[in-house]
């Protein structure tokens, strides 16, 4: 059925960026989880606060009530501030749970359904994948902020350059 083998496909493919955020943000000295290439860059604390702001907001009553929620303080999410690595691992984990706890309780015949976020129509369908691009985007900007701060210490989460073909023969091509 079609239909399940989508709600698999989204959570292999949220579960693929959540881990590639949380290899990145591994390698990242605590003090400098809030460093800014710039004052009008995001660091990756305020990344990770959005992220989750974003992920409780619109996953919360889902198939019940608005994405954007009246609680919901977006602009605070983008104030830098200097945030324990404890802190950033409670606010990420708060949102990829409510996520994932919203597709784990989806049923086929909820993507049919109307959800609304900022009182616009989205099937359940168009709304996921609106949510998948939003935070694959925001894991490749702590991918880029994570490999700035390191430089020559970084370690790819996925295939390191040159190594592609190595890659490729694990796999038998």
């Amino acid at each position: 059925m079609i239909e399940k083998d989508y709600i698999a496909s989204v959570k292999k493919q949220f579960s693929q960026y959540r881990i590639l955020g949380e290899k990145a943000m591994e390698q990242v000295p605590e003090e400098m989880m809030d460093w800014q290439y710039n004052p009008e860059s995001n660091s990756i604390a305020t990344l990770v606060k959005h992220m989750a702001g974003n992920m409780l907001s619109r996953f919360t009553n889902f198939l019940t009530s608005d994405g954007e929620k009246e609680w919901r303080n977006r602009d605070a999410e983008f104030e830098n501030e200097k945030l324990s690595r404890n802190q950033l691992t409670t606010l990420w984990d708060e949102g990829w749970n409510c996520l994932f706890d919203m597709l784990n309780a989806l049923t086929p015949e909820d993507l049919s359904k109307t959800i609304r976020i900022r009182n616009e129509n989205h099937t359940v369908v168009e709304a996921i994948h609106r949510q998948l691009t939003h935070y694959a985007s925001h894991v490749g900007q702590i991918l880029f902020i994570s490999k700035m701060i390191c430089g020559s210490n970084w370690k790819s989460p996925s295939i390191s350059r040159g190594a592609s073909r190595e890659f490729n023969a694990t796999k038998g091509l």
